[in-house]
């Protein structure tokens, strides 16, 4: 697997309290990457979930880095500008964008609230539209300019049992890959990546997807982008990846590394968004 050196660059992510978006944090510090670690929470005294931005950021000062924690409703389009102007006057400018909050609730159509379908399609598709919106204009003065987001390939048109939260991921590929064609022009790499396989996640846990048995950890992905980023984002762009498959393709033959638990998981989130094997 390739380590991109990305010494003096700078990635705004979003969602980086914990989980996926803290691996990623943290795997593009050790890159050498400056990292501005965005999310809702920042206080987690009062709270049974660990992790806050402040911790995310001072993770990543301790690997060498310099690093900005900015609290952010990614739902807010002021907020969001407002967090882009702090990333541009901190470090000058970015290079890297990486749409990763999420909201997910696992429900069928009538089983879900009008609010709860709101805030998935709020916060996964008007925030990847708004961060990505926002970042465009400095993306464009970077040599080496990305937008990549956490969300699956569309190869599906329906998804039984779980159709809001499908719609709103679909979403944020849909236009992930759209600015791909959009900002062309430009060279800036726009993919997205997805796991094969359910990781160990706060969400994961909480919706009760399989066990631990099945689960790999959030490395698989963060070195997955890590893979991503070693391309030229003029010529590696409009892809819409899994995790596995990028890792395979860049020499990656033991997967066993990333399994919580000994033993060769099944592919659950694949199968989540599978016309053939959805659950």
């Amino acid at each position: 697997m390739d380590i991109p050196d990305l010494t003096g660059r700078t990635a705004f992510i979003t969602g980086t309290t914990r989980g996926i978006g803290k691996s990623i944090a943290l795997a593009l510090a050790d890159a050498g990457c400056n990292v501005v670690s965005t999310g809702k929470t920042v206080d987690d005294t009062d709270s049974d979930l660990e992790g806050t931005i402040h911790k995310t950021a001072a993770a990543c000062d301790a690997r060498g880095v310099e690093s900005l924690a900015v609290q952010l409703d990614v739902r807010d389009p002021e907020a969001v500008e407002a967090a882009a102007e702090r990333t541009i006057d901190r470090f000058g400018g970015v290079d890297i964008v990486i749409n990763n909050a999420s909201a997910i609730q696992l429900a069928n159509v009538a089983d879900l609230p009008p609010k709860r379908f709101d805030l998935l399609t709020d916060v996964n598709v008007r925030g990847t539209y708004l961060v990505s919106r926002a970042f465009i204009p400095h993306l464009t003065d970077s040599d080496e300019g990305w937008i990549l987001t956490n969300a699956p390939p569309v190869t599906v048109d329906r998804a039984p049992g779980l159709a809001p939260y499908a719609w709103s991921k679909l979403g944020m590929s849909f236009l992930t890959l759209s600015l791909a064609d959009e900002l062309a022009a430009h060279d800036i790499g726009c993919n997205t990546f997805w796991p094969k396989t359910a990781v160990d996640t706060r969400a994961t846990r909480y919706f009760g997807l399989g066990t631990e048995d099945d689960w790999r950890t959030p490395e698989i992905v963060s070195d997955a982008v890590l893979t991503m980023l070693s391309n030229d984002p003029a010529e590696y762009t409009g892809n819409a990846e899994y995790v596995e498959d990028i890792l395979e393709a860049a020499g990656v033959t033991d997967f066993s590394r990333y399994n919580v638990t000994e033993g060769d998981p099944a592919p659950l989130s694949a199968e989540m968004f599978d016309r053939e094997g959805g659950f």
